[in-house]
């Protein structure tokens, strides 16, 4: 099997690169990010605070998060119900940047993660899935941009969504979350020593995607 990880901070584009790279090279596309936002809507739908770690433990048991594919397309389903078009928004964002930081959160998902990466070509990306989920990963690659870049891109997509938004809010918001990534105690978010630093700032979406498709003909 022939793996990719990609990390990256917040609106570095991976989601959106990944899927992309993965179609291309029929791989199974894993967005590790989706699987924790179903859990962090499960928790805001329960009312449960980022702060009430121990809620979030006991409620553990009572969610389950699977990942299907219907005409090439990834869809999360969270009990059974899906939510893929649910996880997109900033609550949803900021409660799960707080739940990943819960060892047993992480622990939930890490199996799933790695069942699929062993059975399948994957492309998967995240956080840590260089330094932690997939460490022996055939390419990693470190995605970013910075910080103006990313909350533009942001800015630009939930205009075009119809939804009210402020850019310097946005890069606020970016900066607090790169913050709390980078400096949370399990799994924080960093280059794995042996990632292909990739900073798309000046890079449009096609030229990533072939610059990724290229490395995995070189590895491959």
């Amino acid at each position: 099997m022939f793996n990719v990880a990609i990390d990256g901070p917040a609106g570095a584009g991976k989601s959106t690169i990944a899927k992309k790279v993965a179609k291309e090279l029929d791989f199974i596309y894993v967005d590790t990010g989706a699987m924790y936002r179903s859990m962090a809507l499960y928790f805001i739908r329960k009312q449960v605070k980022a702060a009430e770690v121990d809620k979030i433990i006991t409620l553990l048991p009572e969610i389950h998060v699977t990942i299907a594919y219907e005409n090439g397309e990834q869809h999360v389903y969270l009990n059974g119900e899906d939510v893929s078009t649910l996880i997109r928004n900033e609550e949803v964002s900021q409660m799960t940047s707080s739940i990943s930081t819960i060892p047993e959160v992480r622990e939930k998902l890490l199996s799933l993660q790695r069942n699929l990466a062993k059975e399948n070509n994957v492309l998967m990306d995240g956080r840590d899935i260089g330094t932690c989920v997939l460490p022996d990963a055939e390419l990693k690659i470190y995605l970013t941009a910075s910080v103006e870049v990313r909350a533009k891109r942001r800015y630009n997509e939930m205009i075009e969504k119809g939804m009210e938004c402020d850019l310097e809010e946005l890069e606020a918001s970016i900066k607090e979350r790169d913050y709390r990534d980078m400096n949370r105690e399990i799994a924080p978010l960093k280059q794995a020593e042996d990632a292909v630093l990739l900073d798309t700032s000046d890079m449009n979406i096609e030229e990533v995607v072939n610059a990724i498709i290229q490395m995995v003909k070189e590895r491959a």
